[in-house]
């Protein structure tokens, strides 16, 4: 089981090595007493969303379902 702020900060990279960014937010969606998570927030953006601050563009989202492994200090998602 993760908790999320073992989630938080960590560096999200695809399998081949590419740096997404780090992890800021995650994105959920609450059915009756269900939560289930649909995404990851990541970059630059996210963390501005993450303090209110929003800009034209969105921040970048990763499917939790890209998920491939979690790492040490490391997210590790499929290549789009």
């Amino acid at each position: 089981m993760r908790t999320l702020s073992s989630v938080l900060r960590r560096q999200v990279v695809t399998e081949s090595g590419r740096v997404l960014g780090r992890c800021f937010d995650v994105r959920g969606e609450l059915s009756g007493s269900t939560l289930r998570l649909r995404s990851l927030c990541v970059g630059r953006k996210a963390l501005l969303e993450h303090f209110g601050i929003r800009s034209h563009d969105r921040h970048d989202e990763v499917a939790w379902s890209s998920i491939v492994r979690f790492e040490r200090d490391r997210i590790v998602v499929r290549d789009p």
